[in-house]
């Protein structure tokens, strides 16, 4: 047992002091025990702490990370890394559907739900077996992938720019064909988006559309950089 102890904590790059916490994360409540005077821990309350913590922290990155963005573009974001399937497929990821204790025969390891409440129910152990910091940092290396939290908004980059263009300097971005080249069949267009003269971007595509979205992404990021 303790072998697979020590696999799972090399996965979570945490060792736990209170090894029953972790035990506690890994069982669904579907097992069950003959002895009635015998009570079997399960990860829900676990998941139900570790939900808040998850929130949190993710909120606390995204707020800070991007200053400019309103409550619904930060709501976008934080949905795309709290989803069921987002937790889901980091749990599949780092193999811990192998090890989650779970009734056999329903295949509910393989559940995104479960897989999902596991991720979290994990964070609350490790908090209350240590502190917020190591929750933060399982958060941020394995849920987070070792990456900085990146700005994938679901919207088309040249309405973000026009919200925030209008937001901060009462102007709608002003995109120029600066180049065309290549043959009439495989053009290349080269595209000069601006708001100011200090404000600026170019970006390239196969159609002066593709190259518009191109510009209004650098110019976002140039912007982003600054702020």
């Amino acid at each position: 047992m303790n072998k697979l102890y020590s696999e799972i904590e090399k996965i979570l790059d945490y060792k736990f002091k209170d090894i029953k916490l972790l035990d506690e994360a890994l069982t669904h409540s579907s097992i069950k025990i003959n002895n009635k005077h015998k009570k079997v821990f399960n990860y829900e309350r676990l998941e139900f702490l570790g939900d808040r913590i998850l929130g949190f922290v993710i909120s606390d990155l995204i707020f800070k990370k991007f200053p400019n963005f309103q409550e619904g573009d930060l709501s976008i974001l934080f949905q795309k890394y709290t989803n069921t399937k987002f937790l889901s497929n980091i749990a599949i990821s780092l193999n811990l559907n192998k090890f989650v204790v779970v009734q056999k025969g329903d295949e509910l390891e393989k559940k995104d739900s479960i897989m999902s409440d596991l991720i979290e129910s994990i964070i609350a152990a490790i908090y209350i077996d240590s502190n917020l910091d190591n929750a933060k940092l399982f958060i941020e290396n394995k849920i987070l992938n070792n990456s900085n939290i990146i700005n994938v908004v679901d919207k088309h980059p040249k309405s973000l720019l026009q919200e925030f263009s209008l937001r901060y300097y009462k102007k709608i971005p002003v995109y120029t064909v600066e180049e065309k080249n290549g043959p009439d069949h495989d053009p290349q267009f080269k595209v000069n988006v601006s708001i100011n003269s200090q404000n600026y971007a170019f970006g390239e595509g196969s159609s002066t559309q593709k190259a518009q979205e191109e510009a209004a992404k650098n110019l976002l990021k140039i912007m982003e950089s600054k702020n």
